[in-house]
């Protein structure tokens, strides 16, 4: 399997310099193929408004004209024409065409830097034709978008051949890659190390970013390793453990890690803890002037704290989801859909939102848990331990449902931290009984959650995540907590204070 290896990268200036040029010769490499293609859509965009303004139909005139969007060879070939050398003082060759000498600088970088770039645009380009004609799974794909100096990710990716290799770990400390030479690392590179020597992992490739203050690697490698085929004996013991994914807490568990205090695992509200930091330095920034070098430091300042606590989110993150995953047979979570729960809600200007600071502050608590991190990390992990992952539905009340009886109390507010059944007498965290209810009612899925064929993602009521409704489109699909009764859903023993509502199928446009 494809496995990739993450380093953190100690360069010295001259080296940082020199990955730093890769960076911007692959954001520029973007930009000229991107601009190759916008400008033959455009043309092909002009001749079919010229044939609609004669009277022939739409489909007719887009029938009627061809014009070929180059692809990564014939944009690597004009520009092989054109790109010039700053080696050698002469002007372009006879028939030539484009700008003179748009690149001259080009045996600078290593020339993968060019062709990857060059690759990613023609992906960029498929993935939003195949969203446009209804192809590709999974949300809208926009227009490809340039990337701004600034703005963009500064990012490179660079390939080998594996028989003659050139990206390879000189010692455990220093990584070589092609053209800037042996890096040295942050960490150590013991493990990857120890499996090509071993005969177990090939290099495929590195990409190379930078995120705030630090420039990291992450080496592909094709990887041969064991996957479970089952669960362990202590996995089996275990069983199925449910998680309740919160902003309280960060998770609540059916059943403790190691002690019986490990049931509800705290929040480190890393971005909260940096807050303060965070302020003072975004406020220095506010008052630097743009394009002075203060200003350039201040930004660096407020990238490496934002940098820093990603870093220590991501990694509290591992931490709780490798023990999830190697502790139990199966990991049972619900289907959050983040997008929508930190939707914003300041509205329009015909009907403005209401609490708008307070729903913005939520978000921000939503999203320094990270819950679909604490998923995507779920996903790959079960597959790598052992164990599987279940989902439940998205529209189960698993907070308004008691875990011992089935009773449902459609009255639970959100300040309501304690459920108290009436019916059996069971009072618990209400975090803590939702997380009982997951696991006890979520079902592995044999199928990815992704819709896999060529329609769009369907969201919990069998709808296009897309509804062409204008009314539902500004209204994202959270974790609603209904309380009809349902095939899945325990009996309802109380009465609902509203009546179900209707849910419309929406189509695609």
């Amino acid at each position: 399997m494809l496995r990739a290896f993450k380093f953190a990268l100690d360069p010295t200036p001259a080296q940082a310099e020199a990955l730093a040029r890769h960076a911007g010769a692959a954001r520029w490499a973007f930009n000229y193929a991107l601009a190759v293609k916008v400008s033959a859509h455009q043309r092909w965009r002009a001749e079919v408004d010229g044939h609609i303004a004669q009277g022939v139909g739409e489909a007719e005139a887009r029938r009627r004209v061809k014009v070929p969007v180059p692809s990564k060879p014939q944009i690597q070939k004009r520009l092989n024409e054109v790109k010039g050398d700053s080696r050698v003082d002469g002007r372009l060759p006879e028939g030539a065409f484009g700008p003179e000498r748009p690149c001259p600088w080009w045996h600078e970088v290593n020339t993968y830097a060019f062709q990857s770039a060059f690759a990613d645009v023609d992906r960029a380009w498929k993935n939003w034709l195949d969203s446009l004609r209804g192809v590709r799974a999974g949300r809208k794909v926009g227009y490809p978008r340039f990337k701004k100096k600034g703005r963009s990710r500064d990012s490179f990716r660079l390939h080998h051949d594996v028989k003659r290799p050139s990206i390879r770990l000189a010692t455990y400390r220093r990584l070589r890659l092609p053209t800037i030479g042996e890096v040295r690392l942050h960490d150590s590179g013991k493990r990857l190390g120890r499996l090509i020597d071993r005969g177990l992992a090939v290099a495929q490739s590195v990409t190379v970013s930078r995120a705030g203050h630090r420039w990291y690697a992450s080496v592909l490698c094709k990887v041969t390793m064991t996957v479970p085929e089952q669960p362990s004996r202590r996995q089996r013991e275990r069983g199925t453990v449910g998680v309740d994914l919160g902003v309280k807490t960060l998770a609540a568990l059916s059943q403790p890690l190691n002690d019986p205090g490990s049931v509800l695992i705290a929040n480190p509200r890393h971005l909260a803890r940096a807050e303060q930091r965070l302020t003072k330095a975004q406020r220095a920034l506010s008052r630097t002037q743009k394009g002075s070098r203060r200003r350039d430091r201040a930004r660096r300042k407020v990238a490496r704290l934002h940098h820093e606590v990603a870093v220590r989110r991501e990694s509290a993150l591992h931490a709780v989801t490798k023990q999830l995953t190697t502790a139990f047979a199966v990991v049972a979570v619900e289907d959050l859909h983040v997008a929508g729960m930190t939707t914003s809600a300041r509205g329009t200007i015909q009907a403005p939102g209401r609490r708008v600071r307070q729903k913005a502050g939520l978000n921000r608590a939503v999203l320094d848990a990270a819950p679909g991190e604490f998923r995507r990390q779920l996903t790959y992990k079960t597959a790598w331990y052992g164990s599987k992952l279940a989902v439940l539905d998205r529209w189960f009340p698993s907070s308004k449902t008691c875990s011992a009886c089935g009773w449902q109390n459609p009255r639970l507010t959100l300040a309501d931290r304690t459920f108290t059944c009436p019916d059996c007498g069971l009072t618990i965290d209400r975090d803590l009984n939702a997380a009982r209810n997951i696991a006890r009612h979520a079902a592995v899925a044999d199928a990815p959650p992704v819709a896999p064929g060529r329609g769009e993602t369907q969201n919990a009521r069998r709808a296009p995540v897309r509804p062409d409704d204008r009314k539902a489109a500004r209204h994202g699909a959270t974790k609603r907590e209904d309380t009809r009764p349902s095939g899945q859903v325990p009996p309802q023993r109380s009465d609902p204070l509203a009546s179900p509502h209707a849910h419309s199928q929406a189509t695609l446009f």
